[in-house]
């Protein structure tokens, strides 16, 4: 994060000085002993997913909720998409300059059906789903959102992944001309984020296409972007042009930009702070009322979804592999 980005923090989420200062001494001593190196910010190779056993009927109880939605305005007014500003109302500016019609995307990598291939054709023939997600940003705010879309390991299994294929690396469309936002180096662009294989083959994960029963706005990620609910936000990434399937963890932009605040795997854990700030709780952005001063809730493991993906993680240290 830039200095101008840090200018605009709000109060609310500013670090108390006695919990800072005792974070620095915490972070202190962990430099101090080499064997406790924060490796799931480095480019060493995670340990092996467990076999997890997947339960249907507890994962379909995680594609809704009864928790107060966010407002469409809200959710398309207020979101990060760096690509158009850094300024949380910037991206509303997409809807003026992003064209996204034709779309196409290229698929390629450990896969035995590599290609380019229009959107219509990418989702063709999948019944598109609504799903309540909540959506947590590494900010310390989050929202409730109806998405539509398709299950994303349903799209993958058609370009046939091979036995080489463990992570699934996704692109972002880097074009000057429709997003403004390209000509400050706010990160390296494109923007690229990436999955471990069994978690972009996860039942919750989605292929976005539409939120609130429409299109998916262009300050959203139009026409096509993640939905990967029981990671931070950022992990969503927003109009997708490539996917590839790697044998390597894939370089993603946030965890190589500052890999000591973006682990690879930024599942929503409030045990593990961002250095800057608690993770403890977040704002929820939902009904009527100020964005600013919206109501503080603890934050749950996973995002709530502990249920559905825990298994996923057994036996890895969620603070080494954050």
């Amino acid at each position: 994060m830039s200095l101008r980005d840090a200018l605009r923090i709000p109060s609310s989420q500013i670090t108390d000085e006695a919990v800072y200062r005792d974070r620095r001494r915490l972070l202190a001593g962990l430099a101090a002993a080499p064997a406790l190196a924060v490796a799931g910010c480095s480019r060493a190779e995670p340990p092996p997913p467990p076999a997890a056993r997947i339960d249907p009927a507890r994962v379909r109880a995680g594609f809704s909720t009864r928790e107060e939605r966010t407002t469409f305005e809200d959710a398309s007014t207020y979101n990060n998409f760096y690509e158009f500003g850094t300024g949380k109302a910037d991206p509303a500016r997409a809807r003026k300059t992003l064209r996204t019609s034709p779309w196409t995307v290229t698929v390629g990598g450990e896969c035995t059906k590599p290609g380019r291939i229009g959107l219509e054709d990418l989702i063709a023939g999948l019944r598109p789903e609504e799903r309540v997600y909540r959506l947590r940003c590494v900010e310390g705010w989050s929202m409730v959102i109806p998405w539509l879309g398709v299950p994303l390991a349903s799209v993958l299994k058609r370009f046939g992944p091979t036995s080489k294929a463990k992570y699934v690396a996704f692109t972002t469309l880097a074009d000057p001309r429709q997003m403004p936002g390209l000509a400050y180096p706010a990160l390296d662009w494109p923007y690229r984020e990436g999955l471990r294989i069994d978690e972009a083959m996860h039942p919750l994960t989605l292929l976005a296409t539409g939120m609130y029963g429409r299109a998916l706005p262009q300050q959203n990620g139009a026409p096509l972007r993640l939905v990967v609910p029981w990671k931070y936000g950022f992990k969503s990434i927003k109009s997708i042009v490539r996917i590839d399937f790697t044998e390597k963890r894939p370089f993603t932009s946030w965890n190589d930009s500052q890999p000591s605040e973006y682990g690879f795997f930024s599942n929503v854990n409030p045990a593990v702070d961002h250095p800057r700030w608690s993770q403890k709780t977040e704002r929820r952005i939902a009904g009527t009322g100020s964005k600013l001063f919206a109501d503080r809730i603890p934050t749950r493991a996973f995002n709530g979804y502990a249920d559905q993906v825990a298994s996923m993680y057994a036996g890895m240290d969620l603070r080494k592999w954050f």
